[in-house]
Order: structure tokens, then sequence, then C-alpha cells
């Protein structure tokens, strides 16, 4: 009888992986990266929060398959890591959870709760009181603006002010590619978090009407204690690879910060400040990674 099966957990895996000029496929039962001259890598998918694909690879509905099975996002990005187009299913969505968040919110005052709270956590000091979340927001793009122009000159980097265009990634400036590259990578640990964690990327408080509203954020508690400072300090340094450069110090520091163990964590957190009581798991929940049970085959029981 061999052991059930148990995935590992979020918080103890290696943060992203990015995969370039491949295809992907599940060959003899591992997940395996082939070259065009045809050298297989085995990539421990079990054990990635998130793989970024950038151009170049082609991806197996076998490997597609097992990554949703053990709990690994794939991310579809563009050059250099930037312009996230699609993402997977890691597995593991709780409805309970999705409408916990949803019914959060939809209601104002819960919605105003988790908005005060997000100010909170991410500047160190309660908001203004009697403010609504759209002044919130004003006052929050307000100090974000001053504290882009403070690393700026802390770094002695040249800066006007946060521009990205998707249509045209190498006419831009040095710092903003940087911050781009930066801001990626945070965003795909950040959603594969949120789905590990059951909740939807798209239902947002801050941030609405977007596919990853709820990523944005998440990710913005965390930014500019770790990426936006590492974007600065490589533009500084004009190195001949920024992109790369981004990618491989968000890597490390998403280690040494143990990012992926806090993020949960704070989600709950925040919801938590709406004031609504969240419901409790079904019995039946299942991680990702572990099987549904053989059913009864009776009304109700889906095998």
């Amino acid at each position: 009888m061999l052991p059930p099966l148990k995935p590992i957990a979020l918080k103890e895996r290696v943060s992203l992986l990015f995969i370039e000029k491949g295809g992907i496929d599940v060959i003899d039962g591992a997940f395996v990266v082939v070259d065009k001259n045809g050298v297989r890598t085995q990539i421990p998918v079990g054990a990635i929060a998130c793989i970024m694909l950038e151009p170049g690879t082609r991806v197996s509905h076998r490997a597609a398959a097992l990554a949703a099975r053990v709990g690994t996002l794939l991310v579809w990005v563009g050059e250099a890591g930037v312009r996230l187009y699609a993402s997977g299913q890691p597995g593991g969505a709780r409805s309970d959870r999705l409408l916990y968040q949803a019914k959060l919110a939809l209601d104002d005052k819960a919605r105003l709760k988790v908005v005060r709270k997000m100010y909170e956590i991410r500047f160190g000091e309660k908001p203004p009181e009697r403010r609504s979340v759209d002044q919130l927001r004003g006052i929050e793009g307000a100090r974000v603006r001053k504290m882009y122009q403070f690393l700026a000159r802390q770094y002695g980097v040249p800066w006007r002010r946060r521009d990205y265009d998707p249509e045209s990634w190498d006419a831009g400036d040095l710092p903003n590619r940087c911050l781009s590259s930066a801001t990626a990578c945070l965003y795909g640990v950040t959603e594969a978090a949120v789905l590990a964690a059951g909740y939807a990327p798209a239902v947002g408080f801050i941030h609405t009407g977007k596919p990853l509203s709820f990523v944005y954020d998440i990710a913005d508690l965390f930014k500019f204690e770790t990426v936006v400072p590492i974007a600065f300090r490589i533009a500084a340094k004009k190195t001949r690879e920024p992109e790369r450069q981004v990618r491989l110090a968000c890597r490390d520091l998403f280690r040494q910060k143990k990012l992926l163990k806090r993020i949960i964590p704070t989600i709950e957190q925040v919801l938590a400040a709406g004031g609504l009581e969240p419901p409790k798991p079904p019995e039946d929940a299942l991680p990702p990674a572990i099987p549904n049970p053989e059913s009864l085959g009776d009304a109700g029981h889906r095998g």
C-alpha cells in the first residue's frame, strides 16, 4: 500500500521558474522541458508555485493537466517576463472562500473595512477617517507616486512617472522596464497564492474590473518592500540584461523574505477585517493533487 498523496505546501515551494524556447511535456511520468536538440530537463513541478512560460514554449495537454493536479500555476508571459497573457488553474478551488470573498466585496461597509486594512498594512498607519474607497484610492495613488520619486532619488535614477506601454516595450525607459519585469514576477507568485488559497483573482477591493484585480490588491501590500527597490537598484547599474537581472534578484529575495509563507495569512488578515464570519470549510473539501475518492454513484454524488 502506498502512502496517501500529500501535496507540498505552497509556503515550502520554490517561488517561480522561467522557461523559454522548449517543449513542455510529461515523459515517463516526469514533467520535462525538451529543447531543440532533444535534451530533456526534468522539472520538479510539484515543488514550484508558479512557472512563467516565455515566448518559444509549447505546452502539452498532459503537462498542463499535471501542473493543475499538483497545484502549480502556469502563466503565459511575454518577452522578458512581462505582459501576462493568460494563466492556468492550479486546482484546489474552494467555493466557500470564493463566496466569502464575493460577499465582502459586495457589502459596501465590509469592502471599506477591507480597503482600510490594506491601507494600514501597506503604509504602516491607519487611513484617515470618514473616507470612501475612491478617496482612499486617490490618497494611496499620491503616496505611491512620492515613494517612486523617493526611491529614484535614493538610487540616482532619472524618473518622470510610472509608464508602461505593452505595445512598445523596447521604447520604454530603463527604470520602467525594470519595474514592469519586477512586478510581473510579484504578480505571478501572488496569483499562485491567491488561487491556491481558493480565492478569485478577479474579485478585488481597491482594484476592480480587471481579471487580476485581487492579485493587484494583495501584491501591492508587498511591492515596495520587495520588488520596487530591486528594480531601481538594477536600473541604476545599467547592466546589459536588466530584465534578467531583475528576475534573478526577485527570485532570491522571495526566498529570503519567505514571501510565499506570508501571502496567504495576509489575505486572511485583510479579509477578516471586513467583519463578516467566514464560512466553515466543507467536510469533503480536497487540496490540490488529491484525487476524488470513489463515489457512491447515488444522486448528488458525482464521480
